[in-house]
């Protein structure tokens, strides 16, 4: 098997019964594997909701950790909406011509600096400082910030070993804090001043709910970019005609993009809590139990996707739900996917192939299935 090959692990559950079962800290999840049970129950706030306790709808649940509640990832609607409506402004932003230059700039700096050294760490040298310094954009934050965050290293909430590490997430809780205090004595053109200076409903956002936005801007976009940026590295890496057909024909690029994210999958599966007593896939599930909408194994569905388990560039239909779906979708898809276009358009235009020299693969265990996810790490050699 080839080291940037992502095995399927939920396919035999997924067409036998169309779930999986895992059990996360003593409280249990029903995977829903199909992608148009993962669809349905997306769109069916009501009984599979969004708002319970903050972070019981991550999987591996966060309870234990934060009280905060990330909006408006964690808020149903109509609330939901009214967040998203002052928030969504700001994170069409790299949309903007001005805004993918800036990127452009950094991402071809970057990628110059690599192709200085005889051998790279992508995950931490390259995808997290990547990431990091990106993320100044999105925030409107001066750039030498992301050194800050670049020492956090590649996850916010967990560390090499522990799930989750309630001391390394007090780090980004009390910087959060330390920032909207700075904003507010002395307010400027940053998303922190910006909520600070936003209302819903007619009231101005509390510093709890400009630090729930916070939390979730730091830590939505952090794995799942590193993950998606290193496991295309490794892919042009074993697929150099892959790179070379990006080069000939720069207009796929946006499919290419969607393809990669689609069998990438960089986050696994997002949970909702049951609202009252119901069924999924012909299971019954008890009001206050737990599901998650598995977006890796819904992207692998073969009654949607020809050639499931293959990167097609330029795949012309291609539903994935690596971003979410349904009023919930990923509020920083747009930047993601600025990222990887001017990502994808760099590294064909500036490197002619890619060597892995050795790697570690990242695997999650989800009980019932082992999901390679990404790398912990990955040397390779830019040419």
């Amino acid at each position: 098997m080839k080291k940037s090959e992502f095995p399927d692990p939920f396919e035999q559950a997924r067409v036998e019964k169309g779930y999986g079962e895992m059990n996360d800290q003593d409280d249990p999840v029903t995977m829903l594997l199909r992608l148009k049970d993962v669809r349905k129950t997306a769109h069916n706030w009501k009984t599979f909701q969004s708002g319970a306790t903050p972070g019981r709808i991550v999987v591996p649940s966060e309870v234990n950790i934060r009280d905060t509640r990330q909006i408006p990832f964690e808020v149903d609607p109509p609330m939901h909406g009214d967040y998203r409506k002052i928030l969504e402004p700001w994170f069409k932003r790299p949309l903007e011509a001005e805004y993918q230059a800036q990127l452009k700039q950094q991402i071809n700096e970057i990628v110059d600096e690599m192709l200085k050294l005889d051998s790279v760490e992508v995950v931490e040298e390259f995808s997290l400082r990547l990431q990091s310094r990106a993320l100044t954009l999105l925030l409107n934050i001066p750039y030498e910030e992301a050194e800050v965050w670049i020492g956090w290293g590649t996850h916010v909430f967990r560390s090499e070993g522990v799930a989750l590490d309630g001391d390394k997430a007090n780090i980004l809780y009390d910087y959060i804090d330390k920032q909207i205090d700075r904003a507010i004595e002395k307010p400027g053109d940053d998303l922190y001043s910006v909520l600070l200076a936003s209302e819903v409903n007619g009231k101005k956002l509390t510093k709890e709910e400009v630090k729930g936005v916070m939390i979730l801007t730091f830590a939505g976009g952090r794995d799942t970019v590193i993950n998606a940026v290193t496991n295309s590295i490794a892919y042009f890496a074993e697929h150099p005609e892959s790179l070379a057909r990006l080069k000939a024909e720069p207009e796929i690029t946006g499919k290419a993009v969607e393809e990669l994210i689609r069998y990438f999958a960089p986050l696994t599966h997002m949970g909702r809590v049951v609202t009252e007593d119901t069924q999924v896939c012909e299971h019954a599930k008890k009001a206050d139990s737990r599901v998650s909408l598995c977006w890796a194994s819904a992207n692998r569905d073969a009654g949607v996707f020809d050639k499931p388990n293959e990167v097609v560039l330029d795949r012309k239909i291609n539903p994935h739900v690596s971003f979410g779906f349904s009023h919930h979708n990923c509020l920083g898809a747009t930047h993601a996917r600025q990222i990887m276009n001017i990502l994808l358009k760099t590294l064909a235009e500036k490197v002619s192939s890619i060597d892995i020299l050795e790697c570690e693969e990242n695997i999650e265990d989800l009980d019932q299935f082992q999901r390679k996810v990404g790398y912990d790490s990955l040397n390779v050699k830019f040419n």
